[in-house]
């Protein structure tokens, strides 16, 4: 007898086999670059296998190459998906109507959460795409510049007034100083995980706003 659940028939008689459901490309792409992320943040580059991104997607390996190509392009596809998303979440918490603390407050605590939230995220963009060398380490620093120029215009923005506005220039030390701090503190976090993003991201914005001399003398900013 032949086993029904291999044979559809349709009201005419003709018998026909289950189609799988197409699903549109920037699906696809969406669910092989989230395994790969999740592979690459667990293994690392080299260590992580096509198979296993394969497994993880539910998508074949051809599929994955037809898509986003080999492993080397798909990890590029990853730093740059990631890197636009991080950006991305910073930038929609920046209200420019804000007064300029509160921008810069919000942009550091939108920082601290996304990283808390997407923590294989963090990982690709700073652990694993940093220690492998070209073309990622490219990538990374087209990201990088990227986050120096945003926090750049905060700094800007709140250091000067419209009768003696600051120039964008004058503040890209003081952006890369803030945008290393919170690398730092990001890694020391890994170790300390008691403590919440809210937590860092206010001791991070009164170093910046208030300075070290105020916050050991017990001063402290806090959000209106």
């Amino acid at each position: 007898m032949q086993d029904a659940r291999h044979d559809r028939t349709d009201p005419s008689g003709t018998s026909e086999k289950p189609r799988s459901r197409r699903l549109p490309r920037q699906v696809r792409e969406r669910q092989i670059l989230d395994a790969a992320v999740t592979v690459f943040a667990k293994y690392g580059y080299h260590e992580a296998a096509m198979d296993e991104i394969s497994d993880v997607a539910g998508i074949s390996k051809p599929m994955i190459y037809a898509y986003l190509g080999a492993k080397d392009e798909l990890f590029v596809a990853c730093i740059r998906r990631e890197a636009n998303r991080l950006i991305e979440s910073i930038s929609q918490a920046v209200d420019a109507d804000l007064k300029p603390d509160e921008q810069l407050w919000r942009g550091l605590h939108a920082f601290f959460e996304y990283v808390n939230d997407n923590r294989d995220s963090w990982t690709v963009l700073h652990r694993q795409a940093s220690v492998q060398g070209q073309p990622f380490t490219s990538e990374l620093s087209e990201w990088r510049d990227r986050a120096l120029d945003m926090v750049a215009e905060l700094l800007a923005r709140a250091g000067g007034s419209s009768e003696q506005p600051v120039q964008l220039e004058q503040m890209q030390p003081f952006a890369a100083a803030l945008v290393g701090a919170g690398e730092s503190m990001l890694d020391w976090w890994v170790d300390h995980p008691e403590y919440t993003a809210d937590a860092l991201s206010m001791r991070l914005m009164n170093l910046v706003w208030m300075g070290f001399g105020d916050m050991v003398q017990g001063r402290r900013w806090k959000p209106s």
